[in-house]
């Protein structure tokens, strides 16, 4: 079973996500230029992952193996055939087909038979003594539920006490996109072949995938030289965009930011954006917003200056700054209305959140000095489709966002894609405690900042989301998930966004 929190060694996982279709071509391109086959590859496939049960369960007696009628199932059955080897006790599941197994599958079933193994039908009463099971039904080239039988077996998998390692992806997830189509395995552990694939990292993925680890089965050497135009980032990386500062900089050099929204009754949301900008390392923050706001938000952080979000004030305010930040608060009345014409010209970087992208829902334009942060609801009316046709394919759903408004494109939730005209990444930090209100509000702030910092548009983006993950990740680390606020994180985040400093003590 899983505790829904994907974990991994970074340094251990690629830097590079692979399109899965890709991925799939150009494995056997790699082991020709390497001189090695396929079955080969296939055996260091079963051997990396018979390692990591072993690492994992070294107490484990007895192996329960689910093959499919692929080349994942193919690998089950080098699992199988090592677990006798070594001496365990193997139960094997397999699927039954009209088809025949492909080549280097038919070769590991014909191992496995000739070691003595035997293969049950996947309709057998499960032994009670099992103490692992193995995921080999399903492979990367999911592309709809899972059928009756197999979707049994995933389900008897769940239910069962033993911890399920899946082989290369947890089945009835898909590669590509980390959708669900139905139901899926739900894996302490799955190790990953050759390359990471998007749906590992993004979607439901830290619903099923357990602690992610990966084996290029010793084609690092090839996959180093291939463009894979995603790229995954974590918060070992914030060193590379967010360098120690000259001593002799000034509170200018930092940018001067822009931030306006705040109706009435959402002081707190434009009051997190600028402390989360103050916090990440913003020279100067104005914030624009309704007059019986000014008071709470002066006296709860001194540090930003505060006006009234009137005609004059706005001009004023975009003369004077080097990035605006809008949406946080700004409602969809004739108040916030106002202020996104007024604003929505600004030439200089800008960030839209929240209400104003629900109003850029309604007028659309196109405009490539502008980030765009959407949660899948903001997103769906943004395309004028559902949130499921969302979350369907998140990767494509970023690209369409981009190709219809321009700029960059930071689509959250669980793996958060972000997406320019020629890049995209997701975000590999993060965690369930962030499922709280104003957690946004913070992130805007954050980006924000960063763009006044000079960062490009697209640097900006990918390091405010790793730093806002980041900043979560250690609060969860002390304290756990449940009851994480989004003001918590200013204590932590201000050492994330310095990671040039040491750590002498816990935060």
């Amino acid at each position: 079973m899983t505790d829904h929190t994907v974990k991994k060694n970074p340094a251990s996982i690629p830097h590079s996500i692979w399109h899965a279709d890709d991925l799939r071509r150009a494995e056997k391109e790699a082991a020709d230029s390497l001189g090695v086959t396929l079955y080969e590859l296939m055996q260091r496939a079963g051997e990396a992952a018979f390692n990591v049960a072993r690492t994992a369960y070294p107490d484990a007696s007895h192996y329960l193996i689910l093959c499919g009628h692929g080349n994942n199932g193919g690998d089950g059955y080098v699992v199988a055939r090592l677990a006798v080897a070594a001496g365990l006790r193997v139960t094997l599941l397999a699927l039954e087909s009209d088809k025949p197994l492909p080549e280097e599958a038919g070769m590991a079933r014909e191992a496995w038979l000739n070691a003595g193994g035997i293969i049950h039908a996947p309709d057998i009463v499960w032994p009670e003594d099992v103490d692992v099971i193995v995921d080999g039904l399903l492979g990367t080239g999911l592309m709809r539920a899972p059928r009756d039988d197999v979707a049994a077996l995933i389900t008897h998998a769940n239910a069962h006490p033993a911890p399920v390692v899946a082989l290369d992806i947890p089945s009835g997830l898909m590669a590509q996109t980390g959708a669900t189509p139905g139901v899926s395995i739900e894996a302490a552990h799955t190790v990953t072949f050759i390359a990471l694939k998007p749906g590992l990292l993004t979607g439901k993925a830290r619903d099923v995938v357990g602690t992610l680890h990966h084996n290029a089965l010793g084609l690092e050497n090839w996959l180093a030289g291939q463009d894979t135009h995603i790229t995954r980032f974590y918060a070992s990386l914030l060193a590379q965009w967010l360098p120690p500062r000259r001593p002799t900089s000034h509170k200018g050099d930092h940018g001067r930011l822009l931030i306006i929204g705040g109706d009435h009754g959402t002081a707190g949301a434009i009051r997190m954006t600028g402390e989360a900008a103050l916090r990440s390392g913003a020279g100067l923050v104005r914030v624009l917003t309704r007059s019986e706001n000014i008071p709470p938000i002066i006296t709860a952080r001194p540090e930003l200056m505060v006006h009234e979000l009137a005609p004059q004030a706005i001009e004023e305010g975009l003369e004077w700054a080097d990035v605006v930040v809008i949406g946080p608060g700004l409602g969809q009345q004739e108040w916030g209305k106002q202020a996104l014409q007024k604003a929505e010209n600004f030439r200089k970087p800008m960030l839209w959140d929240a209400d104003a992208l629900n109003l850029l829902a309604i007028n659309p334009d196109t405009r490539h000095n502008r980030i765009l942060t959407p949660h899948p609801g903001e997103a769906a009316r943004l395309l004028n489709c559902s949130v499921a046709e969302i979350e369907s394919d998140r990767l494509l759903s970023a690209q369409r966002l981009v190709k219809r408004y321009g700029g960059v494109v930071v689509l959250k939730g669980a793996g958060t894609v972000i997406a320019s005209d020629d890049a995209m990444g997701i975000v590999d930090a993060g965690n369930a405690g962030m499922a709280s209100g104003g957690m946004g509000d913070v992130l805007s702030g954050i980006i924000g900042a960063l763009l006044g910092q000079k960062l490009p548009l697209y640097d900006a983006a990918c390091a405010g989301c790793v730093a806002h993950g980041a900043a979560a990740d250690r609060l969860a680390a002390r304290y756990g998930t449940r009851g994480m606020l989004a003001t918590d994180l200013f204590c932590t985040l201000r050492r994330v966004v310095n990671p040039d400093v040491i750590d002498v003590e816990n935060d």
